[in-house]
């Protein structure tokens, strides 16, 4: 999709943002890395996806430049440690600094009021791959990659598993966790990663025509479907059934007014 049809407002370093009519797109611009976000871009994007979901938009598109989507986290150190004495790194230090961010963005993308989608165009990996699978609609390229690989370096991969469970198998899971192999465009359907293959020359086709069917539907129903899908499978049957019955009829009030 074309990042220029209004003004660019971005919302941190490596990362951009503009209006597309009630569409907001975000798009990583750190394609000489492979789009690799650091900890602050990936605070700055769960910060900006928070604030883009109270505005009266009808979806949030997540994209980027260049050939991948994402190659995962950068997790080299932003800067030598100031001091040679300085202290070693808590287990609690640890989960505020590195891991909360990460869950972060996670959790921005549930809470979001309306669908996020993911534009992925070529590798996702890490946490692209987990990022990807988060979001409410991913559309991917036929040339598109996917794969875990945090066990190459002995780090275990918790937290993209964390965003991936509750839409992919346990068996598939644990697959790409172990095997660290990459899965194509085509098994990733499958398997629930992404929800639409497409030829590369028509990925932006297939984003825009999602985005304007989304567009034209009263955003007290967008609202009232993103937020069934994020409650609802915490219920049991018989709450879900009775929340989704009273959503139904405050959105239908609505309309009748």
């Amino acid at each position: 999709m074309n990042p220029s049809s209004s003004e660019q407002h971005p919302p941190g370093e490596h990362l951009a943002s503009h209006r597309q009519g009630s569409l907001q797109v975000f798009t990583i611009e750190r394609e000489s890395e492979g789009n690799q976000l650091t900890l602050g871009m990936i605070s700055a994007l769960a910060g900006a996806i928070r604030a883009a979901g109270q505005q009266d938009i009808s979806a949030i598109l997540i994209r980027s430049q260049g050939s991948d989507f994402s190659l995962g986290r950068d997790t080299r150190p932003a800067a030598p440690p100031a001091t040679t004495g300085a202290a070693s790194a808590t287990a609690l230090s640890m989960r505020s600094g590195m891991t909360s961010p990460i869950l972060d963005v996670y959790d921005a993308i549930a809470g979001a009021a309306v669908p996020v989608i993911a534009r992925v165009q070529g590798r996702a990996l890490g946490f692209g791959c987990a990022l990807a699978t988060a979001c409410d609609i991913t559309i991917a390229a036929d040339v598109a990659r996917f794969q875990l690989p945090e066990l190459e370096k002995n780090l275990p991969p918790t937290l993209a598993v964390s965003a991936m469970m509750a839409r992919v198998p346990r068996k598939a899971l644990t697959w790409m966790v172990y095997s660290m192999q990459q899965i194509d465009a085509q098994a990733a359907l499958s398997l629930g990663i992404v929800s639409q293959v497409v030829p590369l020359a028509q990925l932006d086709d297939a984003c825009e025509q999602i985005a304007a069917g989304l567009a034209q539907r009263s955003r007290p129903a967008l609202v009232a479907v993103k937020d069934y899908f994020r409650s609802a499978p915490g219920m049991d049957a018989r709450a879900a059934s009775d929340y989704a019955a009273n959503l139904l009829a405050t959105v239908f009030s609505s309309i009748q007014k």
